[in-house]
């Protein structure tokens, strides 16, 4: 007997590419980043943030997830950290446009740092938490086996899908992004929006409830 049957399978699909394709701070991030230094930038931050959903995964098979969605304070303090460091983000971006103007070209992100900054965006976003704490064990069944080991696999699933779908948005605005930086007051003004938008990001995760 399958420990996940090929109805609960498709559904499970078809809801996480619907859920990917959902405008959100992770999808918009992607975007900004990949117009900003490129398809290979968004393609890292993407690997980032499937990684960072790991995390999220684990805790919901553990439990620990069920903390954020409990503690108020908890919540606070996360949301808190990822909307510092959307702000941090925005400051550079900020930064990066002035160098634009004044020497023709910005200082290239390390792939560690673009990989580093989709982890933590992902991690320190506690509407993820509860995201999957709430979506994932409604397609697990006790009868089917181990519910443990049917959450890692919805969220290997999940990671998956959100890996192709957010590697789509990386390619397209990439590419949209590498016809844009040819000029420099063009990757200024992207720069700018990319920092406007951090700082939107931010502003939201704040004002975010359980």
């Amino acid at each position: 007997m399958s420990i996940v049957s090929p109805e609960v399978l498709s559904l499970f699909i078809l809801s996480s590419c619907a859920l990917a394709l959902a405008p959100g701070p992770d999808n918009i991030f992607v975007l900004t980043q990949s117009a900003m230094n490129g398809r290979a930038a968004g393609l890292l931050v993407t690997l980032g943030l499937c990684t960072g959903l790991l995390f999220h995964t684990a805790a919901v098979a553990v439990g620990v997830a069920a903390i954020f969605a409990t503690s108020t304070l908890a919540f606070t303090i996360l949301k808190i950290v990822g909307a510092a460091y959307l702000v941090y983000l925005a400051w550079g971006a900020f930064l990066a446009s002035g160098s634009v103007q004044l020497q023709g070209e910005a200082k290239p992100v390390s792939g560690r740092n673009l990989y580093l900054r989709g982890v933590i965006m992902n991690i320190t976003n506690p509407k993820v938490a509860i995201f999957f704490l709430a979506f994932l064990p409604q397609f697990a069944d006790p009868i089917k086996g181990s519910v443990t080991l049917q959450i890692a696999i919805f969220g290997a699933i999940f990671m998956i899908v959100t890996f192709c779908i957010f590697g789509a948005v990386a390619w397209f605005s990439g590419y949209v992004g590498e016809k844009l930086r040819q000029s420099p007051k063009a990757q200024s003004a992207i720069n700018k929006l990319a920092g406007i938008v951090f700082l939107g990001l931010a502003g939201r995760l704040l004002v975010t409830e359980r």
